[in-house]
Formats: C-alpha cells, structure tokens, sequence
C-alpha cells in the first residue's frame, strides 16, 4: 500500500484527501456503517490493511492508531429500517455522504472503495478494491468495521437467543436456526429476510 492516489490528488491542488469505506452491506440484521478519514501525509501506521484481511484483535488496535492520528474522522450508521425502506445501495450511499459529511476537518477530495458512489457534494473518484490500495480508504474500512462490530455485541446483549456476537448479524446456520425458533427481532432486516422464509415457510414472523 502506498500513498500514489493520495498523491496524485495533492498533486491536483487538494489537500485534505478523504477516503471513505463501508462495513455491513450483506448482514441479514444491523445497521450498515460508513467511515470517513483524512490521514496526515505520509504518515506510517504499522500492519494498516483491507479490514477484512486482519484479526479482529489488530483491527480493534489500529482503531486507536487510526483515531488518534487522523487529521479528521467520521463514523455514520443507517440503521435496518432504513435500509427496509430505501435498499442497502441507497442506505450505503448514504451512510458514506453522512460521515463526509460528519468530518470535524472538512475533506475537499474523496476515495470511494468499490466502483460506484452517489451523493457526494465534493471532488471524487472510486477505487475498486481501495481498501487495499489507498491508506486513507484502509484507515476507513477499519473504523467502519470495528464500529459495526462493537454495536453488534451490544445487540447481542439485548437479544441473547441469536448470537449476534458471533456472526455480527451475517446469515450462518446458527442464526438461521435461532430465526427458526424466535423469529426476527427488531433489528432484522425484513427485506432480507424474503429469502428466508421461501425456504422456511413454516418459521415464526
């Protein structure tokens, strides 16, 4: 990972460069998360990588790195119903919009993960697998994951029966087995749930 895209926006005349990521698109149930973050210039933070690609242990470290050390950062969550009501694109896009948006130093130019975006105000360009390439993007993906991942296990606290600890809202045969049992709670995601119950028409709404 180097600092080429980053870079290159300098170079352009920009100079709070913003990477922005998401974590949460596919889960069954939860919020989907965005995260914003500008990095100082060349700043070195030590084993900074895809979240996806770390331990749950590193990703929680490198939050307090990454926290500590942005220039400006930002967490947004649209929680399930909105993603019931407008679909998890729309519902990503704009959790990716509220945590620009949330900067406390405003961003003048964003790096969007994956290869679409829609809403943003400022100067942008998408970079597919960005969370990999572009340390601001990787610095977002972290935030953004650990964040969802915290709320999870608080989830988990308050509806003990489906394991949210565990999986963080994704669909696994353990959670399939508690929505056969209990039904979905709150914080189900309904129209995700449509495939569900083509296959288990007889589980409890």
């Amino acid at each position: 990972m180097t600092w080429e895209y980053e870079q290159k926006a300098w170079d352009n005349g920009y100079s709070a460069v913003c990477g922005v990521d998401e974590a949460g698109r596919g889960p069954i149930a939860g919020p989907v998360c965005a995260a914003a973050v500008i990095l100082p210039a060349g700043i070195v933070i030590d084993g900074l990588n895809d979240s996806k690609k770390l331990s749950e242990k590193k990703r929680e470290a490198l939050f307090d790195v990454i926290v500590e050390n942005a220039v400006a950062w930002s967490v947004s969550l649209v929680d399930e119903t909105v993603i019931d009501e407008i679909n998890i694109l729309q519902a990503t896009y704009r959790a990716m919009r509220q945590a620009v948006e949330g900067l406390t130093s405003p961003a003048d130019f964003v790096y969007v993960d994956g290869n679409r975006s829609e809403g943003l105000a400022l100067p942008h360009a998408c970079v597919v697998s960005g969370d990999a390439k572009v340390p601001s993007i990787a610095a977002a993906s972290i935030l953004a994951k650990v964040t969802r991942d915290r709320l999870m296990r608080q989830f988990a606290e308050r509806y003990p029966a489906y394991g949210f600890e565990k999986h963080k809202g994704y669909e696994t045969k353990a959670h399939d087995e508690a929505l056969l049992a209990y039904g979905p709670c709150p914080i189900h995601r309904k129209t995700f749930l449509k495939k569900f119950y083509q296959k288990h028409p007889e589980a409890p709404r």
